[in-house]
């Protein structure tokens, strides 16, 4: 019970801690040191809630005496945020490392991790969809989205250019997603002082940010597509 309510504490500082700097790199020069600075505090504060998210998954789920159905299933949503934010950032970062490959990339960690992901979509959405909770069975299928298109990325040699751009945003805002959902499910309702809150608003951060990562990918794919000025 110990290491449960450090693994909490540590989760919901570095939860807080990613969700007041994210924005900064969004909105700073990109590469310039408040950006780059601020990122890596945003990719470790996240590791850190993958980390805990998973321990405290796990514990709930094999080892919590008082575990009911759906504590397991927030439990298992716990587990899945664990992948889907490592998977991000770590995309995230390795689009930067392999930026100017110019065919398939082969590396297993890289392959893995997308691959984890959209297995565990899967079967959490199945999961989810047969205990008859509709935050596991459809929240995944962001999972399943984001795992298959990084798959492809990797496999497929670069077609566009600055495509590592584009995909090291999308990671990062994918990472976002994981972030806010996880704290609209768990820590406002805390705060609030609630029990529980509509399971709507549990996909709201999902509707409102999948649109803002296409309206970033259109805007930089345009941009990126001018020709330079001589």
């Amino acid at each position: 019970m110990f290491f449960f309510s450090l693994f909490k504490v540590l989760h919901i500082i570095a939860g807080f801690t990613a969700l007041a700097v994210f924005w900064i790199p969004v909105v700073t020069k990109k590469g310039g040191r408040a950006h780059t600075r601020v990122g890596w505090v945003y990719v470790y504060a996240m590791f850190v809630v993958a980390i805990s998210a998973l321990f405290m998954g796990i514990w709930r789920i094999g080892f919590d005496p008082a575990a009911t159905v759906e504590s397991v299933a927030f439990a298992w949503f716990l587990i899945f945020i664990s992948i889907l934010s490592t998977a991000t950032a770590w995309h995230g970062l390795r689009v930067l490392r392999f930026k100017n490959r110019t065919a398939g990339h082969r590396q297993w960690i890289d392959l893995l991790i997308p691959a984890l992901l959209l297995v565990s979509g899967i079967i959490i959405s199945l999961y989810g969809a047969s205990i008859g909770f509709p935050l596991l069975t459809w929240f995944p299928l962001i999972g399943i989205m984001l795992g298959a298109t990084q798959l492809l990325y990797w496999l497929r040699p670069p077609r566009k250019r600055m495509h590592w751009w584009m995909e090291h945003l999308g990671g990062m805002l994918g990472c976002c997603i994981a972030t806010i959902t996880a704290f609209t499910v768990f820590g406002a309702p805390r705060l609030l002082g609630i029990s529980s809150v509509h399971p709507l608003v549990w996909f709201i951060p999902t509707i409102v940010l999948v649109p803002v990562i296409v309206g970033f990918s259109a805007y930089y794919q345009k941009k990126f597509s001018r020709p330079k000025q001589m």
